[in-house]
């Protein structure tokens, strides 16, 4: 499918890097880069990861030795330009490439904050006339930012959160996301999704949902986070209508995952800072940090913000 005017070709389904690094399973270098390939090898083409994620080295390590065109987007959290050079000139080392497919402004809210980040929005569209990079854009899970991204021209890519059943859109329902994708597409954006299972709140019904979100007119692809290779052959058949082979099936295991914060906790407040879906909260005299999991999308930036290791995903 065309991935709005970037001239990109992209299979509908993506990798998802998030839950093969540090923040999820955590696997071994040659373990997470061999289920990358083996998505590579069903014709997968679009991996999305970012700064945040710490998974350059599995994506370097599986593109070894690969001569088909692969794209790659990454995301950064970097508001000023100083910021963002640091994060862009270390996607290229890491990743090993001169020239970097497509990079995003992280989990955006809002017209508002993508004014407040203009500053890393121009350094990356310097990088774009030197032909250093291909394509512009944002993360988001609001709705607000999707039609906000979408009336700017600068932007050329926009990575919306979207699942069947709304969960963790926080501005909206998932009709009005529906309704904002169609927009953004009309508007020439090139578009592709995130959290068809909610972080993995929705994974009881993977099938039904993954093949919802693969049909939503205006998206280009879907970003599914795959930390085995049983999970990506599963996934790549329904993201092709067909039933997985019954062998895999049997080997899937249901993980409907929550997170939780353990004693460790020191009440710091740091996990806050790093919580776009406000979904943690810490009242005066609160002896820990409460989660709200109606809220949480169970994506683990909190984990990566927590010096006291206090806040699991299980």
């Amino acid at each position: 499918r065309p991935l709005g005017q970037t001239g990109f070709m992209v299979s509908p389904i993506a990798f998802g890097a998030l839950t093969i690094g540090p923040l999820h399973k955590n696997l071994p270098l040659s373990e997470g880069a061999a289920v990358i390939r083996e998505a590579l090898d069903f014709g997968v083409n679009l991996i999305d990861t970012a700064e945040c994620y710490e998974t350059y080295d599995y994506i370097r390590e599986a593109l070894k030795g690969r001569k088909e065109e692969i794209y790659i987007t990454s995301k950064s959290y970097a508001w000023n330009r100083s910021l963002m050079e640091k994060a862009f000139e270390e996607a290229r080392r890491k990743l090993n490439r001169d020239k970097l497919d497509i990079f995003l402004l992280h989990e955006q809210e809002s017209g508002l904050t993508i004014k407040g980040h203009w500053e890393a929005v121009e350094y990356l569209l310097e990088q774009k006339a030197k032909n250093r990079l291909t394509a512009v854009g944002i993360s988001t899970h609001a709705v607000s930012a999707v039609y906000a991204a979408a009336d700017l021209d600068e932007m050329d890519i926009i990575h919306p959160l979207i699942n069947k059943y709304g969960h963790g859109i926080i501005d909206g329902t998932r009709d009005d996301m529906v309704n904002a994708i169609a927009y953004a597409a009309r508007k020439g954006k090139g578009l592709y999704g995130m959290k068809a299972l909610a972080g993995g709140k929705l994974a009881h019904k993977a099938k039904e949902c993954c093949r919802w979100a693969y049909e939503i007119p205006g998206l280009s692809s879907f970003a599914v986070g795959m930390k085995s290779r049983c999970e990506v052959r599963i996934n790549v058949a329904w993201a092709l209508g067909e039933e997985p082979d019954s062998q895999d099936l049997s080997e899937y295991i249901v993980e409907r995952r929550h997170i939780e914060v353990t004693d460790r906790c020191i009440a710091c407040g740091q996990c806050l800072r790093r919580c776009g879906q406000r979904a943690i909260s810490l009242k005066e005299n609160d002896a820990r940090a409460f989660i709200d999991e109606s809220k949480c999308v169970l994506c683990g930036y909190c984990r990566d913000n927590c010096d006291q290791d206090a806040i699991s995903i299980i």
